[in-house]
C-alpha cells in the first residue's frame, strides 16, 4: 500500500510540475463522452495530417488554411484561458466557444474560397480584412495559451513597428489592410515556410515520436544508459545524461523531457549524494541538449535541411561532433563532481542485464530505418516518417513486456495531435514575425545595425547575435524557435561571412540554450521543482554544465571544420582529439576539481588552456595542450600528497 501511495504522490507531483512549467500540460479536464469526442478529434486530425502529407493534391493554400483552422479549433478545446492547477471538469466558457468558432471559421473561409481569393489579386474588401484580423487574433490567443507570452512579445514588437514606422502607406487603415493581406492571404506571413514545413513534415515526425514513446523505447533508453554507466561513480547522473540525450532527441521538448525523465533520474541522483540543485541542473542540461542530438534533433533537423537547402543526411552528419562535445562536457562535469564528493554507482544487482537489453534491440529499428530512408534519398521525409510509424507498430508487437494494441495506437495518435497544436501555433506566430520583418525591410536594418556595430570584428557580431537568440528563444518550442532564428539572426552572420550552415547551427544552438539560461530557464526551473532546489541556483548550474553549448558554436563559426565543412579525415581526427581535451580542461576548471581541489589560479589557467584547444588551429592546440598537461600534472601531485596525508 505504501508503494502505491508513493507512486501516486510522485505522479501527482510530476503532473503539477508539468502544469506549472510546461504550458502544453496545462489543459482542460474532459471526462466521459466529451473526453471521448475530443480524443477522436485529435486522432482524426493526426490521420488527416498523415493523409494530406502523403496523398493530397489540392492547392497549398487549402492545405495550410485548413491546417491552421484545425489548430485553432483544437487549441481552444484543449487549453483554458489561464493557468490553473484546478480546472473545472467538462467546462468551457461561452466566450471560448464563440472565439473558437469565429477564429477557426475565419481560416475555413479561406479554405473554401482559396481559388477565388488567389484570382482576385490585391483587391480585398474590408469584410475579408476583418476575417483576416479575426484569424490572426485567434492564432495569437491559442499561442498565448499553449506556448506562452515571450514569443508574443516579440511578435507584438514587430507588428507595432510595422503599423507605426515600417510601412510607407500614409493612412493607418491602409497599413492595416496591407499588413493583414500579406500576413493572412499570402505565403509571406502566417502561411510561410515555418507552418508549411510544420504541416508537411514536422507533424508526421511528432506523431512518429508519440508512437515511439508507446513502444517502450524511452524505458529502453533509460535501461541502456543504466547498463552502460550506472555502475560507475555517480552512476545515476551519468544515466541521466545518456538517457535524456536519447529521449530528448525524440520528444522535442526540453521541459517535457526534463520532467518525465527527471522524475526517475533526479531522485536517484539525490539518493546517491548529489546536491539537489546539481541533480536538477544535470537533467535540465541533458534534456535541453536532446534538441541538438542527431538524427532527430527535436524535428529541427528536417526544418534546417529545408531552410539551408542541403540534404537531411548532411545536416545530421554535421551535427554529430558538436552534439557529442556538448554531452561530453556534461558527462565530465558529473564525473568530477562524483569524484569530489566520493560518490558510488548503482549496485550491480539493481542494474538491467545486457543480455535482456540485446533482446530488445529491435526497438531501435524504426529510428535506424528512418535515417536510412531519408539520408539515402530512398523516399521523401514525410513518407519515410509514415513508414517508420508502421514499422514502430510492427516491432512493438514483438515486445512482450509492452506490446502495442488498439488503445495505445489511438493514444499515440491523440498525443501526436495534441503536441502538434503547440508547434503549429508557434510556427504560425513565427510566420508573423518573419513576414513582418520581410515586408518592412527590418531584417536588412537589423543586419546593417549589428554589422555596423561589429565593424570587421566577427566576435562582436557573434556575441550580439548570441544575445538576440537567447532573448528570442525564451520559452519557444524547438521547431518554432529555429524558424525565428533562421529568419531574424542567421542572415546577420551570413552577411559577416560565416558559411550558411555554420550560421544556422550557431543560431539554433543559442536559441535552444535559452531553456537553461537565466532568467527564463524553464527547463532548469522544472528540474528544480522536481529536485526541490533553489530555481536560480539550478539554472546557473545548468548553464555551467552546458558550457560546451556556449563555446562550440563560436568555434564552428570561426572554423566550420568542426561541422565537417571543407575538411579531411585527418583534420576531423585532430579536431575531435583537441576538442575533447579542451572540453575536459574547461569542465574541470568550472568544477574546480581534478585529482584534488583546484585553487583559483589553476582554474583560470586550465580554463584558458581548454579554450585554446577548442579553437581549431595548430598553434593554439599546442599551447593549450602544454598548459593543460602542466596543470593536470600539478593537480595529480597535489592529489597524491593529500592521499598520503
Amino acid at each position: 500500500m505504501s508503494d502505491n501511495r508513493q507512486t501516486t504522490e510522485a505522479h501527482t507531483d510530476v503532473e503539477s510540475v508539468m502544469r506549472k512549467y510546461d504550458r502544453e500540460s496545462n489543459v482542460r479536464i474532459w471526462e466521459g463522452t466529451p473526453k471521448l469526442i475530443i480524443s477522436l478529434i485529435l486522432c482524426g486530425f493526426s490521420l488527416w495530417c498523415i493523409y494530406v502529407t502523403l496523398f493530397a493534391t489540392f492547392l497549398e493554400e487549402i492545405r495550410l488554411s485548413s491546417f491552421l483552422g484545425l489548430i485553432i479549433l483544437m487549441g481552444f478545446l484543449i487549453y483554458p484561458s489561464k493557468k490553473s492547477i484546478e480546472q473545472k471538469v467538462n467546462y468551457m466558457p461561452l466566450s471560448d466557444i464563440i472565439f473558437m468558432v469565429v477564429g477557426a471559421g475565419a481560416c475555413f473561409y479561406y479554405t473554401f474560397n482559396a481559388e477565388a481569393i488567389i484570382n482576385q489579386g490585391t483587391h480585398f474588401s474590408w469584410f475579408q480584412i476583418a476575417i483576416g484580423i479575426v484569424a490572426v487574433l485567434a492564432l495569437i490567443e491559442v499561442t498565448r495559451r499553449c506556448v506562452g507570452i515571450p514569443i508574443l512579445i516579440v511578435a507584438a514588437v514587430f507588428l507595432v513597428y510595422a503599423l507605426s514606422y515600417g510601412l510607407t502607406n500614409p493612412s493607418f487603415f491602409g497599413r492595416v489592410r496591407y499588413l493583414i493581406r500579406n500576413l493572412f492571404y499570402t505565403k509571406e506571413g502566417i502561411f510561410s515556410t515555418p507552418i508549411n514545413v510544420c504541416s508537411k513534415y514536422i507533424v508526421v515526425f511528432i506523431i512518429f515520436g508519440a508512437f515511439l514513446e508507446r513502444t517502450g523505447i524511452s524505458q529502453f533508453f533509460i535501461d541502456m544508459a543504466n547498463c552502460i554507466a550506472g555502475r560507475f561513480a555517480g552512476g545515476p547522473a551519468k544515466v541521466a545524461v545518456i538517457s535524456s540525450a536519447l529521449c530528448g532527441m525524440v520528444s522535442g521538448s526540453s521541459v517535457g523531457n526534463t520532467v518525465t525523465t527527471g522524475s526517475v533520474t533526479i531522485p536517484m541522483m539525490k539518493d546517491t549524494g548529489y546536491k539537489p540543485e546539481f541533480a536538477g541542473a544535470v537533467e535540465a542540461a541533458a534534456s535541453t541538449g536532446g534538441q541538438i542530438m542527431p538524427p532527430i534533433m527535436g524535428a529541427a533537423a528536417f526544418l534546417m535541411a529545408d531552410f539551408v537547402g542541403v540534404p537531411y543526411g548532411s545536416i545530421i552528419g554535421k551535427a554529430i561532433l558538436p552534439a557529442l562535445l556538448y554531452f561530453l562536457g556534461i558527462f565530465i562535469s558529473v564525473h568530477l563532481e562524483a569524484k569530489k564528493l566520493r560518490l558510488t554507482g548503482i549496485p550491480k544487482e539493481q542494474l538491467p542485464k545486457a543480455g535482456q537489453l540485446i533482446k530488445k534491440i529491435y526497438l531501435l529499428l524504426p529510428l535506424v530505418m528512418l535515417v536510412i530512408w531519408v539520408s539515402g534519398n530512398y523516399m521523401t521525409m514525410q513518407r519515410a516518417a509514415s513508414f517508420a510509424i508502421l514499422l514502430t507498430i510492427a516491432v512493438s508487437l514483438l515486445n512482450k513486456d509492452d506490446r502495442i494494441n488498439v488503445k495505445k495506437i489511438l493514444a499515440a495518435l491523440e498525443a501526436g495531435g495534441r503536441s502538434t497544436i503547440t508547434v503549429g501555433a508557434a510556427c504560425g506566430v513565427a510566420g508573423i514575425i518573419s513576414g513582418t520583418i520581410t515586408m518592412t525591410g527590418l531584417a536588412n536594418d537589423i543586419i546593417n545595425a549589428i554589422v555596423g556595430v561589429a565593424g570587421n570584428h566577427l566576435i562582436i557580431a557573434l556575441i550580439l547575435t548570441m544575445l538576440c537568440c537567447i532573448v528570442l528563444g525564451m520559452g519557444v518550442p524547438t521547431t518554432a524557435n529555429y524558424c525565428i532564428m533562421a529568419a531574424t539572426t542567421a542572415p546577420i552572420l551570413i552577411r559577416m561571412g560565416v558559411p550558411t550552415v555554420a550560421a544556422h547551427f550557431f543560431v539554433f544552438y543559442f536559441g535552444i540554450v535559452a531553456d537553461i539560461t537565466p532568467p527564463v530557464a524553464l527547463a532548469a526551473y522544472a528540474g528544480s521543482a522536481i529536485a526541490k532546489s533553489n530555481p536560480m541556483r539550478t539554472a546557473f548550474n545548468a548553464s555551467k554544465l552546458a558550457i560546451a553549448a556556449f563555446i562550440v558554436p563560436y568555434m564552428f563559426a570561426f572554423n566550420p571544420a568542426m561541422l565537417l565543412v571543407d575538411t579531411t579525415a585527418l583534420e576531423v581526427a585532430q579536431i575531435v582529439i583537441t576538442s575533447v581535451i579542451g572540453i575536459f580542461g574547461v569542465a574541470s576548471a568550472l568544477e574546480g576539481y581534478c585529482f584534488s581541489d583546484m585553487n583559483p589560479v589553476i582554474r583560470v589557467v586550465i580554463a584558458a588552456g581548454g579554450l585554446m584547444m577548442i579553437h581549431p588551429a595548430a598553434l593554439t592546440d599546442i599551447a593549450g595542450l602544454v598548459i593543460i598537461a602542466l596543470c593536470l600534472g600539478f593537480q595529480y601531485m597535489q592529489g597524491k600528497k593529500q592521499a598520503a596525508a
